[in-house]
C-alpha cells in the first residue's frame, strides 16, 4: 500500500508509504491522500490528523518525476487523468472550507517540493535535526503548484520565501525553525512520540472549538483586521449557545469556587 491510514481514539495517522522512492507522490498516492483527508473531514470521531513519511530518509521528496514525465510526454488537455491528479492538490479540501480539523506534520529526512507543500498545508510542523526543506521546482523550469508559492510566503518572511523559491536550495531543520517553517525540532527517535503527544493535547478539546479556531486563523490571513474581528465575534456568539461549551464553562466556574 502506498499510504497507511490508522485511527486511534480521536487521532488519525497518515503515513506516506513509498520509502524506496523517498515517499514521492504518484497518482495512486495522491488519490489515497484525497480519500483519507475526506474521511478525516467526515468522521465526527476524529479531531486531529498526523502526517508522516515511512522510513528515515524522507518525509516526501516531491512528485514522482518519472511519472510526471510519462504523463507530460502525451499531454492532452482533455485527459481526465491529468486533471484528476497532478493538477489537483489533496489539500484543496481546505480551500473549499471543508477540512478544518487540525493537521500535524511529522517531518523526517527530505521534505522537498510537494513535500514542503504538504507540510505548509498542515497547521503545526515538527521535524528531526536531519530534516531538509526545499522548493526545487525552479531547477526544472517549473513552479511549486501545490500551494508552494502562496503558502510559503504566508508562513515565513517574504524574502526568505523568495530565496527558497528562486534558488531551489535546501535549508536545514534549524534554519526552518528559525524562520518559522517548523514549530519545533526533536531527536529522530522522538519524532512520532512528540507528534502524538501534541495531537493528544489538541484532541482533548471540543471538536467545534478546534475547527472554529483553525478556520478563524486561516481565513483571517486573507481578511482585513476589521473583517476578521467581526467574523471572530460571530463565531463566538454561535459557540456560546453550544451545550458542550456551556458545560465546560460551568465546570470551570465550579472548580474556581472550590479554591
Amino acid at each position: 500500500m502506498v499510504l497507511l491510514y490508522e485511527k486511534r481514539d480521536s487521532i488519525a495517522y497518515i503515513t506516506l508509504n513509498r520509502p524506496e522512492k523517498l515517499n514521492t507522490l504518484n497518482q495512486e498516492l495522491i488519490a489515497e491522500l484525497e480519500r483519507v483527508l475526506a474521511d478525516i473531514r467526515d468522521d465526527d470521531n476524529l479531531k486531529v490528523g498526523v502526517i508522516t513519511g515511512a522510513g528515515d530518509r524522507a518525509f516526501c521528496a516531491g512528485n514522482d518525476i518519472s511519472e510526471m514525465e510519462e504523463m507530460g510526454s502525451s499531454f492532452d488537455a482533455r485527459d481526465e487523468r491529468f486533471w484528476r491528479t497532478f493538477s489537483k492538490s489533496p489539500f484543496a479540501l481546505r480551500e473549499t472550507g471543508t477540512l478544518w480539523k487540525p493537521l500535524v506534520a511529522a517531518v523526517n529526512g527530505y521534505c522537498l517540493a510537494s513535500g514542503v507543500e504538504i507540510a505548509l498545508a498542515c497547521d503545526i510542523v515538527i521535524a528531526t535535526p536531519s530534516a531538509r526543506f526545499g522548493i526545487p521546482e525552479v531547477l526544472l523550469g517549473a513552479v511549486a503548484s501545490f500551494g508552494g508559492t502562496q503558502r510559503l510566503t504566508r508562513r515565513i518572511p517574504f524574502g526568505m520565501a523568495l530565496e527558497m523559491l528562486l534558488t531551489g536550495e535546501n535549508i536545514t531543520a534549524e534554519e526552518a525553525l528559525r524562520v518559522g517553517l517548523v514549530n519545533r525540532v526533536v531527536p529522530n527517535d522522538q519524532l512520532m512520540a512528540a507528534a502524538e503527544e501534541l495531537a493528544g493535547k489538541i484532541a482533548r478539546h471540543p471538536l467545534h472549538a478546534l475547527q472554529a479556531n483553525k478556520e478563524l486563523a486561516w481565513r483571517g490571513l486573507d481578511m482585513s483586521l476589521a473583517d476578521g474581528l467581526r467574523m471572530e465575534k460571530m463565531f463566538s456568539r454561535i459557540l456560546r449557545e453550544d451545550k458542550e461549551q456551556r458545560a465546560l464553562m460551568k465546570a470551570m466556574v465550579e472548580r474556581l469556587q472550590k479554591r
